[in-house]
C-alpha cells in the first residue's frame, strides 16, 4: 500500500468526526474564554483568538503526532511541569476575565487574545491535550501514519472551527444584551467561575485523587 495514501475509512472517519465534534463543542477553557471575549469585545475582535485556537490545535496535533509526545513518555516530569504551568496560567486568566470590562469603557490594556497568544495557549490547555492525544491514539491508524495524521488534522480543524465559533457568537449576542457595565461584569464573573471549574480534572490528576 502507498505509504502516502491515508487508510482512514468511513468506519473510522465517522467516530473521528464525532469525537472532534463532542470535544470541540463542549465547555472547556477555550470555549469559556471565547464566550467571555465575544461578550466583552464582540465577534469581529475575537476572530484572531478563534483562529488561533483552531490552527493552534492543528499544529499541536501534527507536532505531537510527529514524535514530540514521546518526550513526555521519556521524561514524565515534563508533563507534570506543563500541567502546573498551565494551571497557574489558567488561574491568571480567570482573574483577567473576572476583571474584564467592555471596550466601550475604554479601559487601557483591555484587549482580546491575539492569534499567537491563543495558539500558544493550547500547549498549556488540558482539554487540548486530551483532544489531540485522544485522536492520535484512538483514531489515527498506524498504517500510512503520516498521511492519516494529516487527514485527521484536517477533519479536526474543519469541525473545530465552526464549533468554537458558536461560543464566540453566543458571547457576542449576550454582550449586546448586557447594556450596563455591571451586567457585563457579573457575566464575566460567571465565565471566570466556569473557567475555574474546568481546572478540576487537572487538579484531580495532579493530586492523585
Amino acid at each position: 500500500m502507498d505509504a502516502l495514501a491515508p487508510t482512514l475509512t468511513v468506519a473510522t472517519l465517522v467516530p473521528l468526526a464525532m469525537f472532534s465534534f463532542v470535544s470541540s463543542i463542549t465547555p472547556g477553557p477555550n470555549n469559556v474564554m471565547l464566550t467571555a471575549s465575544g461578550a466583552t469585545f464582540g465577534f469581529r475582535r475575537t476572530l484572531p483568538h478563534l483562529l488561533g485556537i483552531s490552527l493552534g490545535c492543528a499544529l499541536m496535533m501534527l507536532l505531537v503526532g510527529s514524535g514530540l509526545g514521546s518526550a513526555f513518555s521519556t521524561w514524565p516530569w515534563l508533563y507534570t511541569l506543563l500541567q502546573i504551568v498551565g494551571g497557574a496560567y489558567l488561574l491568571w486568566l480567570t482573574w483577567k476575565i473576572a476583571h474584564a470590562t467592555g471596550v466601550q469603557q475604554g479601559q487601557a490594556g483591555s484587549k482580546p487574545f491575539s492569534f499567537w497568544q491563543a495558539a500558544a495557549f493550547q500547549w498549556v490547555n488540558p482539554k487540548a491535550w486530551l483532544m489531540t492525544v485522544g485522536i492520535i491514539a484512538a483514531y489515527t491508524p498506524q498504517d500510512s501514519f503520516v498521511a492519516n495524521l494529516l487527514l485527521a488534522t484536517v477533519v479536526l480543524t474543519l469541525i473545530n472551527l465552526p464549533c468554537i465559533s458558536v461560543w464566540a457568537l453566543f458571547g457576542s449576542a449576550v454582550g449586546r444584551l448586557l447594556r450596563t457595565p455591571q451586567a457585563l461584569r457579573w457575566f464575566n464573573y460567571g465565565m471566570a467561575f466556569l473557567l475555574l471549574l474546568s481546572l478540576y480534572p487537572m487538579a484531580k490528576e495532579l493530586l492523585g485523587y
